[in-house]
């Protein structure tokens, strides 16, 4: 029995787990919709990972008017350990008058979490993620599931285009109360005359 242990262990040894949940990590940051699909455990999983790193961007933000800078790079670096790190051997492949290798994907998702996300999610206490189930998969049978940021784009289009929805059938309604009002005044001008 399982009592009190509270992660999954998705069939690999603990570097190989930590491994695949700094690259779903890094795939979540840098996609462009924010969103990235992969299994409902993996997901499950993933979930209070980024999170974390996400909370530490948010600190990071809040800090930057009051805080000192020192604050705001250890909680950098600690959000590092969350991610790949991209320099390794980045100044032995460049020789003399060749152009250096661009960073990793890691440094770019560390990036983007401190200077987008961190602002996006700064006055937001926590649940910075969804997951969504989209059934099974038709090769093995293994539940696929959507884990996406929330607040994206598509949020705020579906929000905006429900208030114009939402507009547009309250007009609807003004004017076919209308309708009946000048109904009953044609039947009581003809009442009167």
């Amino acid at each position: 029995m399982r009592h009190l242990k509270a992660h999954r262990k998705l069939g690999r040894t603990t570097e190989h787990r930590i491994s695949l949940l700094r690259n779903l990590a890094t795939s979540l940051i840098n996609s462009r919709e924010d969103r990235i699909v992969t299994t409902l455990p993996k997901a499950k999983e993933l979930r209070p990972f980024i999170e974390r790193a996400i909370t530490l961007s948010r600190r990071a933000a809040s800090l930057d008017g009051n805080g000192t800078e020192a604050t705001g790079v250890h909680l950098r670096r600690q959000a590092a350990s969350f991610f790949h790190a991209g320099n390794h051997g980045r100044a032995i492949t460049t020789r003399r008058g060749q152009i250096p290798p661009p960073r990793s994907a890691g440094v770019a998702a560390l990036r983007r979490l401190f200077d987008e996300l961190g602002e996006r999610f700064k006055d937001r206490p926590g649940g910075y993620t969804r997951i969504i189930k989209m059934g099974r998969r038709s090769g093995d049978g293994a539940e696929l599931a959507i884990i996406e940021l929330v607040d994206n784009a598509r949020d705020k289009e579906a929000q905006s285009t429900a208030r114009k929805r939402a507009g547009k059938g309250s007009s609807k309604k003004k004017s076919v109360e209308t309708r009946p009002d000048s109904a009953t005044k044609d039947k009581e001008e003809g009442a009167s005359e």
